[in-house]
C-alpha cells in the first residue's frame, strides 16, 4: 500500500475507533452506492449567512458539494433478519444531498442544507429522528461507468450528465487533497427548527476518479437558494461506492466538545 493510501486508511480508522469509542456498535447499517460528487465553490461571505455553522474552509474558499447515490440494504445494526424486514419500506432508495463543509467546536464535518429523495417514509421519518432538511422527489440516475456515461435527473429542475473513461481506475483521495477535504468526512451536522445535533458515520475510504460533469438544468437549487447563483462548478469525482456505512445516534450538538470527536486534520 502507498503512503498516500496509508495517510487515507488512517484517517477512517481513527473516525472507526471514536464511532466505536462512542456508540459501541452502528444505530443504522447500509451501502452507499454509484456516487456522483459535484463540487461548487461559493463565495463565503455570501454562503455563511445561511448556514448555522462555522463555514470550513479550503485555502480560504468555500465549497458545497452535491452527491447523488443510492442508498441500498439500510437496516438496523443489531435485531438481525426481524430488523431488515422492518425497514424494508425504506431499505433502498435514491438520495440527492447539499451539503456544505463545516466545523464545530473544532470538528470538521458536513452540515446538510436540503436532501431530496425518493421514498415518502423516509421523508416523514428524517427530520423527527435525526433533523435531516428531507424533501420528496422524483430521481432518476443512469450511473453507468462501464458504458462511460452517467446521467441523472431532480424533479423537473435538475439534470446532469458526466463523462467517465471506461477504465479508470478507482482510488483514495490524496492525502491533504482538496478532493480529501470534500469526500472523507465522517461527522455530519444538523439544524431542525431550533435544535442542533451531530451524528457519527464511519466507513472505509472512498474510492473515487475524477470526472467532467455538465450541468444541464439547476432551477432547482436556484429557486431554492439565493447564493447558488454565485456558486461556480468547481470539479467532480465518481465512486462505486461504500459498503457497509456505519451511522451512530442523533446526539444534542452540546455534547461534541467534551468527547473529543476532533478529526486531527
Amino acid at each position: 500500500m502507498s503512503a498516500t493510501a496509508n495517510l487515507a486508511a488512517d484517517l477512517s480508522q481513527a473516525a472507526r475507533r471514536r464511532f466505536l469509542a462512542r456508540e459501541k456498535r452502528p444505530l443504522l447499517k447500509g451501502d452507499w452506492t454509484r456516487a456522483l460528487f459535484l463540487h461548487y465553490e461559493a463565495a463565503a461571505e455570501w454562503l455563511q449567512p445561511h448556514i448555522p455553522f462555522e463555514l470550513d474552509l479550503w485555502e480560504g474558499k468555500a465549497f458545497v458539494s452535491l452527491v447523488a447515490f443510492s442508498m441500498e440494504r439500510l437496516c438496523p445494526g443489531f435485531g438481525g433478519a426481524l430488523g431488515r424486514w422492518l425497514f424494508w419500506p425504506i431499505a433502498s432508495q435514491e438520495f440527492f444531498n447539499v451539503r456544505a463543509y463545516v466545523r464545530h467546536d473544532g470538528v470538521p464535518g458536513i452540515f446538510f442544507i436540503s436532501e431530496w429523495l425518493n421514498n415518502r417514509c423516509s421523508v416523514l421519518g428524517g427530520p423527527i429522528t435525526y433533523g435531516l432538511p428531507y424533501k420528496f422527489a422524483r430521481i432518476q440516475y443512469e450511473h453507468r461507468p462501464g458504458q462511460g456515461r452517467l446521467a441523472g435527473r431532480v424533479g423537473d429542475a435538475f439534470d446532469y450528465t458526466a463523462d467517465i473513461a471506461t477504465d479508470v481506475p478507482f482510488q483514495i483521495s490524496a492525502a491533504g487533497s482538496l478532493d480529501e477535504f470534500l469526500i472523507e468526512r465522517y461527522t455530519a451536522f444538523t439544524r431542525h427548527g431550533r435544535r442542533s445535533r451531530y451524528f457519527d458515520i464511519w466507513h472505509e475510504p472512498w474510492r473515487q476518479a475524477p470526472v467532467n460533469a455538465h450541468i444541464r438544468d439547476d432551477r432547482l437549487l436556484r429557486r431554492a437558494f439565493p447564493w447558488f447563483a454565485e456558486a461556480r462548478l468547481a470539479g467532480a469525482n465518481y465512486s462505486p461506492g461504500v459498503r457497509d456505512v456505519w451511522m451512530g445516534a442523533p446526539r444534542p450538538i452540546g455534547r461534541i466538545g467534551s468527547q473529543r470527536i476532533h478529526e486531527n486534520r
